[in-house]
């Protein structure tokens, strides 16, 4: 059974910092795509990043390019969201989601993923 827990949410500063983690189970890591989204209070789901099943190829939404960056654990079976110089606009519910498919990180962004993590909420506020 395919399972994706995130965790590392919080509250933090603009400008500040935060690592998101999504523990994977039941599958491995590396095969699937994996994706971290966001849903902010009255808006709907966007991505975020992707990262392709098998390779480093990774993709970021405009919005957080240059300050985000998400990267894979296989060892571990954990995905990783760093987030850099936050924005009270990067406020909202992070979802990490899987895929076993190997599409370029447009694709998923418009349709989604397979497998969903619950989220973790993620306050950036002064």
């Amino acid at each position: 059974q395919v399972q994706l827990v995130e965790s590392g949410g919080g509250l933090v500063q603009p400008g500040g910092s935060l690592r998101l983690s999504c523990a994977a189970s039941g599958f491995t890591l590396d095969a699937y795509a994996i994706g971290w989204f966001r849903q902010a209070p009255g808006k709907e789901r966007e991505g975020v990043s992707t990262i392709r099943r098998r390779s480093d190829l990774t993709y970021y939404a405009d919005s957080v390019t240059g300050r985000f960056t998400i990267s894979r654990d296989n060892a571990n079976n954990t995905a990783y969201l760093q987030m850099n110089s936050m924005k009270p606009e990067d406020t909202a519910v992070y979802y990490c989601a899987a895929d076993p498919t190997s599409y370029i990180g447009s694709y998923y962004f418009s349709r989604g993923m397979a497998y969903w993590g619950k989220g973790t909420l993620v306050t950036v506020s002064s």
